[in-house]
């Protein structure tokens, strides 16, 4: 089984294994409080067209690199996107947080319009600085009275699969279109390029 096919897999299992909270939370007795809390932290990216976007550019261009990169990139996000969720949870500033977000929006986009080579550690490096900024950003947003540990389990776990979304769509494209596969990726990430233009010029 190929990198990629593994990583679809464990994308559908992540999302089953995400359902089970709101399954068993939402029967009297077993915590109702601690599943809303997980389904809140899961919602939390698909609030904000930064987050996703750039969310899912992390794995097109993931699948337009090699192997290792398909599994790299989405770890190193999540990962320092965890870092940064304790230090604005912990209230531990970072600076300029909303202009990094839009750049990683602008530069992911960019990557994937050029499906840019850089070397792999470049690529995580890159990757896990934007992280950081999405991550304390979740973590500044923290409701009061939620807990912690289970939001951010909820942001992660919709992080992780908005990386194989985009690893999918990219998978998908290459089986349905084939030899144009390669142009449409590169508009989709001009698109992506496009609005993280515009949020840093609003």
């Amino acid at each position: 089984m190929s990198a990629i096919a593994r990583f679809r897999r464990a994308g559908l299992v992540a999302g089953l294994l995400s359902l089970v909270p709101a399954v068993a939370f939402a029967h009297p007795g077993h915590g109702g409080a601690a599943g809303h809390d997980f389904l809140h932290g899961f919602m939390h990216p698909l609030h904000g067209m930064d987050h996703f976007l750039a969310m899912v550019a992390v794995g097109l261009w993931a699948a337009q690199r090699d192997r290792r990169s398909v599994w790299a990139l989405p770890i190193a996000f999540v990962a320092f996107m965890a870092v940064g969720f304790v230090l604005g949870a912990g209230g531990v500033a970072m600076p300029a947080v909303e202009l990094g977000i839009a750049a990683s929006v602008l530069v992911l986009g960019i990557a994937v319009a050029l499906a840019a080579r850089i070397p792999t550690v470049g690529a995580v490096a890159l990757v896990a600085l934007f992280a950081l900024f999405h991550g304390h950003a979740h973590g500044a947003e923290l409701p009061a009275g939620m807990a912690a540990s289970l939001f951010g389990a909820g942001f992660a776990t919709s992080t992780a699969l908005l990386h194989g979304a985009g690893i999918a769509l990219a998978v998908g494209l290459r089986h349905a279109v084939m030899a144009r596969s390669v142009g449409i990726e590169r508009a989709i990430g001009a698109g992506i390029a496009a609005a993280g233009l515009a949020l840093l010029l609003v």
